[in-house]
């Protein structure tokens, strides 16, 4: 069964602290150290020093293990030593609660779920800091589950979650070959929802109105990896295809107009008004990682890529001091208001500390780090492989030889990626270059020479010697791609971003708020833009600007944002579509004929507007009246 070691997850992924964050990147997650992440402990008492995983008296369920999940990467991402110190009170604690049979952690809480965040923990913290006590705790911890998951199996969070617990068994396998740990793997994975059979088949085909753990979606986007952990145990390929028809089955009933599923707290459906969970993105994130690690496809780099370029930035103000718990595609207020949610509360909508529940709090964290170090990842050809293109610097090992890559770009904002690749090494190694599907045509330069690799399996391979210092120079040029919705009505997309038209920002402080504020924003001007021309997008202007230090800011609390990208389209208000409360109607029918003058409509990614009109009614010609 050894053989199982060269598909795990964990075999692709480079260890923590092998890829820092450089340019636009660096600044964001110095925004997260600055804000959320690195004052949360002072400013949340769920997390603080009183917390039951540091050994005191608090909340002792998920809240400490999800807030580490996403510490312990941003510090090793920055490279911040003021922030792995801030970690080790709780590695240290966590390691000091094992008793003799295994079990560790807060002794008031006896639920397998979150002993299964805590062990991502600390397999990330033994990657970045080679702490030998890691194995031999692990060892003892998944001897007791061998042990006590018969009589006590996995129920309610931890039956829907159980392939995270699996991640870390396997984890712990390609370490130290033990057979045991994959019977361990096979008995947590029928303890665990079936979630390929159930998205693939069995999926709500409209917004949840009850609650059942396959139709939360958080559960659903961590569940998404489920096929990953299947595919690790057998290499069977129907795991691949089960979980594609999972994603289109998910698309097909519960899409959104920015390419990813609902889910305002259960599957939402499909319009642009309903909602998705900050959990839900970052769960989406990692989950899409590990997809990315396990099947090597390209396609898990695009959803990677929607979700860090439009969903993540969007679920926090621009200068990471607060959360929403809801976003919407289409959000036209942010408010205290009564929106048709399939369960949340009034407050989802605004961003703060903890507006509805504190779970997004904790959880929001691994977003961004968890992205970083997921930028690159070994090839099953002995090279390296790109799995999503942003700035950032690389060190690891290739047979004994270190090399070194440092990324230099403003994608997703520009379209040209710059590689230099540096080792000492002369024997040759692949590096393979991802093409994103949305990519028509891409140019490729290595060493100021045009290079004419062949695209396979949606990479190019470029097998070289790279001795010394070289320089690869790709493109990937960028055009607006229009996806026709319900109603005829329209999205517009432009390389990995989502594009929405903002609706200007009046940012209103809640007095006395918890945290570091709270805010609601109201518009500036009317939300009912619709677009006309559309079989002319591809020639509509597109203006760039050098990304700020506030990379996905238009309007804020603060002064420096400003939007690196900016497309002009050509469109009326269309007079018809109206608010609904807080939130906009569904759109009118397309084509549409009463409208307004025409003017310029200005669109803008997605993650920069936290106001926006994501599905636009289309402008209908007197050549569709005729036709009609």
């Amino acid at each position: 069964m050894k053989d199982v070691a060269s598909r795990l997850p964990s075999a692709a992924m480079l260890p923590l602290g092998s890829i820092t964050a450089q340019g636009w990147l660096r600044d964001q997650l110095r925004l997260q150290a600055d804000g959320l992440t690195g004052q949360l402990e002072d400013i949340w008492p769920d997390v603080g020093p009183a917390n039951a995983w540091r050994g005191g008296h608090g909340d002792d369920w998920e809240r400490g293990p999800y807030y580490l999940d996403g510490l312990v990467p941003l510090a090793y991402a920055l490279g911040d030593e003021t922030l792995q110190a801030k970690a080790r009170p709780w590695i240290e604690a966590i390691l000091a609660s094992q008793t003799g049979d295994g079990w560790f952690g807060p002794t008031t809480n006896d639920d397998w779920w979150p002993r299964m965040v805590a062990l991502k923990v600390l397999t990330q913290h033994a990657e970045a800091s080679g702490d030998e006590r890691v194995i031999p705790f692990l060892q003892r911890y998944f001897r007791y589950q061998a042990d006590h998951l018969p009589a006590r199996p996995l129920r309610s969070w931890g039956w829907a979650r159980g392939a995270d617990n699996s991640l870390s068994i396997l984890w712990l396998y390609e370490r130290t070959q033990e057979d045991w740990l994959l019977d361990l793997v096979d008995l947590i994975g029928s303890q665990t929802i079936d979630w390929n059979s159930y998205l693939g088949h069995d999926l709500i085909t409209g917004p949840a109105r009850i609650f059942r753990h396959r139709d939360h979606c958080v559960n659903v986007a961590m569940g998404l990896k489920k096929g990953a952990v299947d595919w690790a145990r057998d290499g069977r390929d129907e795991h691949r295809e089960e979980t594609e028809r999972a994603f289109a089955n998910l698309d097909r009933w519960h899409g959104q107009a920015h390419g990813w599923f609902s889910g305002d707290e259960f599957l939402g459906g499909r319009e642009a008004t309903a909602g998705m969970e900050t959990c839900q993105v970052v769960e989406s994130m990692f989950s899409c990682e590990v997809l990315a690690a396990t099947f090597a496809d390209a396609l898990q780099g695009d959803r990677l890529e929607s979700l860090a370029f439009n969903q993540l930035p969007a679920s926090c103000d621009p200068r990471m001091l607060a959360r929403q718990y809801l976003q919407q595609a289409t959000q036209i207020e942010v408010s205290v208001a009564h929106r048709n949610w399939t369960h949340s509360g009034d407050d989802t909508n605004i961003f703060g500390l903890e507006p509805n529940f504190g779970c997004c709090t904790a959880n929001l964290h691994q977003g961004w780090p968890k992205f970083v170090s997921s930028l690159w990842m070994r090839s099953i050809n002995g090279g390296l492989r790109s799995v999503a293109y942003a700035p950032a610097s690389i060190r690891t090992m290739i047979d004994d030889h270190e090399v070194s890559l440092v990324v230099d770009t403003d994608y997703p904002f520009e379209e040209t990626v710059t590689i230099t690749v540096e080792t000492q090494s002369a024997e040759p190694f692949p590096l393979q270059l991802r093409i994103p599907t949305w990519a028509d045509h891409h140019r490729l330069v290595v060493d100021d020479l045009p290079a004419a690799d062949p695209v396979q399996d949606g990479h190019v391979v470029l097998h070289r010697s790279w001795q010394g210092r070289h320089v690869i120079e790709l493109t990937l040029p960028m055009a607006v791609r229009i996806q026709r919705r319900e109603r005829q009505s329209a999205a517009v997309f432009f390389g990995p971003l989502s594009l929405v038209h903002p609706l200007g920002e009046n940012w209103i402080p809640v007095d006395g708020a918890p945290g570091l504020g709270e805010w609601e924003i109201h518009r500036r001007r009317s939300f009912n833009v619709a677009l006309s021309e559309l079989e002319s997008s591809v020639a509509w202007p597109v203006a760039r600007r050098p990304v700020p230090a506030v990379p996905f800011g238009l309007t804020g609390p603060q002064p420096g944002q400003g939007s690196p990208l900016m497309v002009s389209a050509t469109g009326a208000r269309a007079t018809s579509w109206t608010a609904d409360g807080a939130q906009a109607s569904p759109p009118p029918a397309s084509p549409v004929f009463d409208h307004g003058p025409f003017e310029r409509v200005d669109l803008v990614p997605y993650g920069t507007a936290r106001l926006r009109v994501a599905e636009f009614p289309v402008i209908g010609s007197w050549d569709d009246a005729d036709e009609l």
